[in-house]
């Protein structure tokens, strides 16, 4: 059933005529806005004014009541009327928009354009609120499709559960009244709001170019730690001025220079071998190796020496070599020791024919 301006205009009439007992001001003040309510609520749902919002005399008693109207207390509310015709008057403007931008949507009111997709909205209502309980009940990112604790099947059982209680109080919007009403739009404030951080958060998600399991690993390179570096040949001594290179070439920095003495001119530490701090090396270097001497060697380590003749008794002095006919001693040839082949003596090359000279008496 279509109300009709004239029904409207008689429900107004029969308000006035309800508070005619209240003064002019405060009765004109009451019913400003009231026939643009009428309308939204002839436009919003099926009936009559008076199946939907009662009589007019009893409507009249609850604007009287919400106002004050005829209470001995009734000057310590004049901000309540004051606030409720700023949003009358807010109301008026916000409906004067709304013609306007209707012939921009084929229609003649934006809210009639609006009207027509308020069963999409019951549906994204039940989606968003789904979500919501997801992201209470979920740890991690969100995903298209909601969860429960987790499970997916049992998301999409909720998520049918919410889409229909959505389209039920959706259909009885329109016949609810004070705090029930209320209480519907604040929820579809939480749930835009919610909708939005959520997109936002989607968002960030795809752009970092990233899988939502994907976690990464933080690992500490072990070289952060090397202040110097000290290089021993095999026979464990120090290499000084040590330089270290990649297999192309590049130079390998580790540390940095901690002992740097202040009398000594600044030198660029790339340009410095290693170890920079020689005396805090980590192993002392190793005594030299000694070559061994050949056999016979009075110098010989490790060689017994034989005990020196006790004091007073005379020691053995060996014999001079016998002389030869030309006075020079002889050489004589020591003594192999046992178990020795004894060197066979350097022959004396001459010529074939000349003979050996002999010694003669």
């Amino acid at each position: 059933m279509t109300v009709t301006g004239q029904e409207i205009t008689d429900y107004v009439e029969r308000v006035r005529v309800a508070l005619a007992d209240l003064p002019a001001q405060e009765r004109d003040e009451l019913t400003e806005d009231l026939p643009e309510h009428l309308a939204e609520v002839a436009v919003e749902s099926d009936g009559s004014l008076v199946d939907r919002l009662g009589t007019p005399e009893a409507y009249a008693a609850e604007l009287r009541a919400a106002a004050g109207a005829g209470d001995p207390a009734a000057g310590r509310r004049v901000l309540d009327r004051r606030i409720a015709a700023l949003v009358g008057r807010t109301r008026a403007r916000v409906g004067r928009v709304d013609a306007r931008l209707g012939p921009l949507l084929g229609h003649a009111t934006a809210g009639e354009f609006l009207r027509l997709l308020r069963p999409a909205w019951w549906v994204a209502r039940g989606y968003l609120a789904a979500m919501l309980v997801t992201a209470m009940t979920t740890d991690g990112p969100l995903g298209l499709l909601p969860r429960l604790d987790g499970h997916a099947f049992v998301g999409l059982l909720m998520l049918a559960g919410l889409v229909l209680g959505s389209i039920w109080v959706g259909r009885r919007t329109p016949g609810l009244r004070s705090w029930r009403r209320w209480s519907v739009h604040a929820t579809a404030v939480v749930l835009v709001l919610f909708a939005i951080v959520a997109v936002a958060d989607v968002d960030g998600h795809a752009r970092s170019g990233y899988g939502y399991d994907y976690e990464s690993t933080s690992v500490q390179n072990p070289y952060d730690l090397v202040q110097d570096v000290y290089v021993y040949d095999s026979e464990g001594r120090l290499v000084q001025n040590a330089r270290l290179f990649d297999q192309n070439g590049t130079p390998i920095r580790l540390g940095w220079p901690a002992c740097d003495d202040p009398a000594l001119p600044d030198a660029d530490p790339v340009q410095r071998g290693y170890p920079y701090c020689p005396e805090q090396a980590p192993f002392r270097p190793r005594p030299p190796a000694v070559a061994p001497l050949p056999p016979g060697s009075a110098a010989t380590p490790g060689a017994p020496t034989s005990p020196a003749p006790p004091s007073g008794t005379a020691s053995a002095v060996p014999a001079p070599p016998p002389a030869t006919a030309s006075g020079a001693p002889a050489t004589q040839t020591p003594p192999a020791p046992a178990g020795s082949v004894p060197p066979v003596p350097p022959s004396v090359a001459g010529p074939a024919s000349a003979p050996l000279p002999t010694v003669t008496g």
